[in-house]
């Protein structure tokens, strides 16, 4: 597997040379150049060459070397580290998390991609054909592919609206089951693992538009105001998608609960139409040596007639009382 995916000198927005790790030193030295570098899930030598090269800290080394980080924003002396998740939907419509981690000094960024994740070829590609834009430097190369990492939370946050709406109607169409409440849980901790990725980019790209550091121009900064718009935007939508999970789960449950009360009342009801008979054969089955009634050749016919009489006596009053 090819670890270093890309790796270019850029001069005025142009790119000017494809750079070999071993020369990236002599790169650096000239004012005028940056080197943006993509690395797909380094070995832990390939990164200690990168930290060589670009003089990286220790720890920044070790959370790319580990990943599965937290999406943060960190100083090390003249170098940002910024970790981002990424997702995408895959094909039996689950969530594939994946992070990418940037290394930003004043004339580098470097990539590092890991988990599921899109190559970043495609971001590459539009900014060297808008050179009058990359040539405000690797700040702008940042913004770039920060941008493509938040926009593909859209199609995701749209998916998972798209499932809530199936999940309720089938709420209200069909009859309460566990499975729906299966699918409910599964929903709401897909919509916390975003809500854990976005939260934070709000945070990131505050820093970003505000940062004291000269590691990205001024005019660039204005452009991770877009990045924070679509941050909170997707914020606000996995809010609102679980606040209406909420709903619908309390909506599953109240359904689930009433249709249990439907079947306690129907028991009930049928129980006292079956204590009738019950009531009738224990009080004609006690050992009484009189009992007028025995004697009269109607007395059979005449209690099964008032036996049956109330049994439908009972049941339309349940009937008529909606519990049968």
């Amino acid at each position: 597997m090819n670890e270093v995916i890309n790796c270019a000198a850029y001069s005025k927005g142009l790119r000017v040379a494809n750079v070999e790790l071993k020369d990236i030193k002599h790169v650096l030295q000239q004012d005028d150049h940056f080197v943006w570098i993509g690395l797909h899930e380094p070995s832990e030598e390939m990164l200690n060459e990168v930290q060589q090269q670009f003089c990286l800290h220790d720890l920044a080394i070790e959370d790319a070397h580990n990943a599965h980080q937290r999406p943060k924003i960190e100083t090390y002396g003249e170098t940002i580290f910024i970790v981002l998740r990424t997702a995408q939907m895959n094909e039996k419509h689950h969530i594939d998390f994946g992070e990418t981690h940037f290394f930003v000094g004043a004339n580098f960024l470097v990539t590092v991609r890991h988990g599921s994740s899109l190559a970043y070829t495609e971001v590459r590609n539009r900014c060297e054909s808008t050179p009058q834009l990359l040539g405000k430097g690797q700040g702008f190369a940042l913004y770039a592919v920060m941008d493509s990492i938040v926009d593909q939370y859209f199609p995701v946050v749209d998916a998972l609206e798209t499932e809530l709406t199936a999940i309720e109607e089938k709420i209200f169409s069909e009859k309460p089951s566990r499975q729906t409440t299966e699918q409910i849980y599964e929903l709401k901790r897909e919509l916390l693992e975003v809500k854990r990725a976005v939260s934070p980019l709000i945070d990131i790209c505050n820093r970003l538009m505000r940062f004291d550091k000269k590691l990205i121009a001024e005019e660039t900064q204005a452009y991770f105001r877009d990045i924070y718009d679509h941050a909170i935007r997707i914020n606000e939508m996995v809010d609102n998608a679980r606040e209406l999970l909420n709903t619908a789960l309390d909506a599953n449950f109240s359904l689930i609960s009433i249709s249990q009360s439907e079947v306690s009342k129907k028991m009930a009801g049928w129980a006292a139409i079956i204590a009738v008979p019950t009531l009738v054969a224990g009080f004609y089955g006690m050992n009484f040596r009189f009992m007028p009634e025995l004697e009269w050749q109607y007395g059979y016919p005449f209690v099964v007639t008032l036996t049956i009489s109330s049994c439908i006596i009972v049941y339309l009053f349940f009937r008529k009382a909606g519990w049968l």
